[in-house]
């Protein structure tokens, strides 16, 4: 099951940065400002959290296989069948579905490692999700070496990659849901509850940093006087140090997960803030930094979200990273809008403050045992 899961977080981290990697050309054939820039992200990030969201339960319930190879055939429909006609408005609903399917596997996905282990789940969640890194580092150099005249080919070759990968799944074996007793079901209605908080809080905060970092690379670069590819390359970097964020987890033992979260907040904003104000233009160390400082987050708080609700990971993950998706679609929004007004800088600076949520709802008191990162 992990070689499919970090296969599958390898495509997924293409989708990612198909708006970004592309924006220069969507902003040259589609007449895009940054705001509406920010929307194809927000849409991307609203799919994925419908998609999130709404295959928790199904995995709670469902046999996993059929679920999961509609989940991928679903995101290769809509990324297939963008052309270079495609306006934005309809470009907006192929993100939109694109981003339904990548979050339904993104949760079955990550509940399943959960399921199998545990209290133990957080280094095989950064090990997965260390792919979804890797493929977001390739996916602007393979724009730029090979779809910078045609960005929707980028779009159309991403879906043949989820072709192939709905082919592979169909062929492997998936844990069968739980029996559904009496106290599965209560668990299961128990997940909505204040006890999520936290984790919602801190998942908005992180994908909304990470998506808005991704969709303005390029218009932050050009402001600061840089050509595109800059802003491409910080994409990668941006990515790289993630991946490099993601792998100290696995490296790490007994580091309280609740400070791993609340350092990584804090340490972004400061150098969010500190590379905005005295090294503009070093795009690349800016992003990649913050990058290693968030790292840590996502795969830790979804693992600890499965771990909360051991009778309903499903649904517990899957509303954890329902909210990161909530983040993904208002914070790039919110960014694109402040870039407009007032500059991208301000706007980049910007999110230091929902870098600071990350460690604000990792301070909040929650019920229930104190959980280890690793």
């Amino acid at each position: 099951m992990l070689p499919l899961g970090f296969a599958s977080f390898l495509c997924f981290g293409v989708v990612l940065v198909l708006v970004g990697a592309n924006q220069a050309g969507l902003a040259r054939d589609l007449g895009l400002d940054l705001e509406q820039t920010g929307l194809l992200g927000s849409a991307l990030a609203i799919g994925i959290g419908i998609g999130v969201v709404g295959a928790g339960p199904l995995f709670d319930r469902l046999p996993r296989r059929p679920v999961f190879v509609a989940s991928t055939l679903l995101a290769a429909a809509a990324l297939a069948s963008v052309d270079a006609s495609t306006g934005f408005a309809r470009l907006m609903a192929h993100v939109l579905i694109a981003g339904i399917g990548i979050g339904a596997y993104d949760t079955l996905i990550n509940a399943t490692v959960v399921e199998r282990y545990s209290e133990d789940s957080a280094k095989p969640m950064a090990a997965i999700h260390a792919a979804a890194t890797i493929g977001a580092m390739l996916g602007p150099p393979l724009v730029s070496w090979f779809f910078s005249e045609d960005w929707s080919a980028s779009f159309r070759w991403t879906g043949v990659s989820h072709l192939v990968l709905a082919a592979v799944a169909a062929s492997v074996r998936f844990p069968a849901p739980p029996a559904r007793d009496a106290a599965m079901t209560e668990a299961r209605e128990s997940v909505i509850s204040w006890a999520l908080l936290p984790f919602s809080g801190v998942a908005f905060a992180y994908v909304g940093v990470e998506a808005a970092m991704i969709v303005f690379a390029i218009p932050y670069a050009e402001h600061v006087g840089l050509p595109d590819e800059q802003g491409r390359l910080a994409i990668s970097v941006f990515w790289l140090g993630l991946l490099a964020g993601r792998l100290a987890v696995l490296g790490r033992s007994g580091a309280p997960a609740e400070r791993t979260l609340r350092v990584a907040g804090v340490l972004s904003a400061v150098l969010i803030l500190g590379g905005i104000t005295f090294a503009p233009e070093r795009v690349e160390l800016l992003f990649g930094l913050v990058g290693f400082s968030l790292g840590a987050v996502y795969p830790v708080v979804i693992a600890l979200a499965g771990q909360r609700f051991p009778h309903a990971r499903g649904s517990a993950a899957g509303f954890a990273a329902g909210a990161g998706a909530l983040g993904g679609f208002a914070i790039p929004w919110i960014t694109g809008a402040l870039g407009d007004a007032i500059g991208i800088s301000i706007a980049i600076a910007s999110l230091a403050v929902w870098s600071l949520l990350i460690a604000l709802s990792a301070a909040t008191p929650r019920p229930g045992p104190h959980l280890d990162a690793t």
